[in-house]
């Protein structure tokens, strides 16, 4: 029996398809439900499927595995890896972790389940998968690979721009008369996680004010292990363009790595298809 294995669910997004340990990543899927039809994220429905408001309709969701389905794969794992570290999407943007608790509770073998909030997702998520993978690989115990992932967790910073208010009022983020004003008035709310929370900062004022808040954002950092640019549907191709290059010019050599991202389907049911997200990810103190 091998030891430590990954699971994470499928908002995690990971800046390059191999990294070191990537043979121990699991995933579990969230799921969509649309027009009283439940998809599986990331297999049967598309961010590009989703209309642009949800103010006219009961609005997609997005579904936590059930406890059935977290139960099975731990079970499955369980007879392969002594540990499962389970790094899973904030549990303010949605119940996978309660789920996962509750479903941990009742598995039966020999298998320890480690459960942490990521307190993020997306490219968030996918880099504390990535670090857990890296660390497995090289030896460490679900003990040290907790303890590293959830000091990380503090070193990276996602931020959102939201077109689609409609969307964030059906999640549970926005009161629906702000929802239903703001999407009318084209106001785009400028948000950061925050202990996995979305918290707005301010608002957007033009696609120019979107590039420069980026920016902003960004060069606020020093010291930078990645970054990653996360788009929703139809695409902002001219403002990453135009914040790639900023980036590139405000950053001595060597640059930080930067990956491009499509904004997954149960992750734009939280926000809207229409949204733009920046992900950094800072150096420790010992890089």
């Amino acid at each position: 029996m091998s030891k430590v294995c990954i699971l994470t669910d499928s908002t995690a997004q990971f800046p390059t398809p191999a990294f070191p340990g990537s043979e121990l990543v699991n995933i579990i899927p969230l799921h969509v439900e649309y027009n009283d039809v439940i998809y599986t994220d990331g297999k049967d429905i598309k961010t590009s499927n989703l209309p642009a408001s949800s103010r006219h309709s009961k609005g997609p969701r997005a579904l936590p595995p059930t406890e059935e389905e977290f139960h099975q794969i731990f079970s499955h794992l369980g007879q392969r890896y002594r540990e499962i570290i389970t790094i899973l999407v904030s549990s303010h943007l949605n119940p996978v972790v309660s789920m996962a608790h509750s479903a941990a509770t009742s598995v039966r073998g020999p298998a320890t389940v480690h459960i942490i909030d990521s307190q993020t997702t997306a490219v968030g998520l996918g880099l504390l998968a990535q670090a857990a993978a890296k660390a497995a690989k090289t030896g460490s115990d679900g003990v040290e690979i907790t303890r590293l992932v959830r000091g990380l967790v503090s070193k990276i910073y996602t931020v959102f721009c939201v077109q689609s208010l409609s969307y964030l009022h059906h999640s549970g983020h926005l009161d629906p008369a702000q929802a239903i004003i703001g999407e009318m008035l084209n106001v785009m709310p400028f948000l950061i996680l925050e202990n996995g929370r979305l918290v707005p900062i301010q608002k957007i004022r033009s696609s120019r004010h979107l590039v420069d808040i980026l920016h902003e954002f960004i060069t606020e950092f020093s010291n930078l292990n990645h970054i990653a640019i996360v788009q929703g549907v139809p695409p902002f191709e001219q403002e990453t363009r135009n914040l790639r290059e900023r980036v590139n010019a405000e950053f001595p050599s060597p640059t930080p790595s930067i990956s491009e991202h499509t904004l997954g389907a149960a992750l734009a049911t939280i926000l809207g298809p229409r949204s733009l997200g920046v992900v950094v990810w800072e150096k420790t103190i010992t890089e």
